[in-house]
């Protein structure tokens, strides 16, 4: 079951910054936002689907914030006390369509492209967490939310100087280095130790 209903899904890009160093980019100077469409969410369990336009998906794990109270135009100490939670997030993307388009959109939109799970966890400190990514049970990336560049109360800030964030709304915090391609009967997890872990199998749309 999928543990949230967002009006918007808000990501950052380039947030750990050996992520942007292992795809050869520099860390923004400000935030890098874009959206996932609220149908690319999947659950625990539920297929994460390789479309056919695509011969390069990858997984991202990432710290997902849950906007728990009505935010616009926040400080960081109001943006941080506004965070209702923190759940298991994975960022799927097509690496190949990412650097075709020169926008994200479809690259990160596909339906299945965003799992997150398994629960919502509340009453933690964001200087706590850490993400832990694994395919079959082999770890590929590990990172405490303190690497990020950006960190969580400065985002949730900043996001809500632009748009007024909703309870419910998701924020897809970034990604540590480690990322790498998924096929066909793999079994990504996501991890964030006091929150859960998050698996889903992957499928190859193009068989179907």
């Amino acid at each position: 079951m999928i543990p949230v209903r967002p009006s918007k899904i808000v990501c950052v890009g380039r947030n750990y910054p050996a992520h942007a160093k292992e795809l050869g980019n520099e860390v923004p100077p400000v935030p890098m936002l874009f959206l996932k469409p609220p149908s690319a969410l999947i659950g625990p369990g539920d297929p994460i689907v390789i479309p056919p336009t695509s011969r390069q998906v990858e997984y991202e794990a990432e710290i997902g914030v849950v906007i728990g109270s009505r935010l616009r135009g926040a400080g960081e100490a109001e943006a941080e006390r506004g965070i209702g939670g923190y759940v298991c997030l994975n960022d799927v993307t097509c690496r190949d369509l990412q650097k075709t388009d020169g926008q994200w959109g479809r690259a990160k939109g596909y339906d299945s492209f965003c799992p997150v799970g398994p629960l919502v966890a509340t009453g933690l400190d964001w200087r706590t967490l850490e993400v832990i990514g694994r395919v079959n049970g082999q770890e590929r990336q590990r990172a405490p939310a303190t690497y990020m560049h950006f960190q969580i109360p400065f985002l949730v800030s900043f996001i809500s100087g632009i748009m007024t964030l909703e309870p419910g709304d998701l924020i897809a915090t970034g990604t540590p280095a480690g990322v790498g391609p998924l096929r066909e009967g793999d079994v990504v997890e996501v991890e964030i130790p006091g929150v859960g872990t998050l698996s889903n199998p992957v499928h190859d749309g193009s068989r179907r």
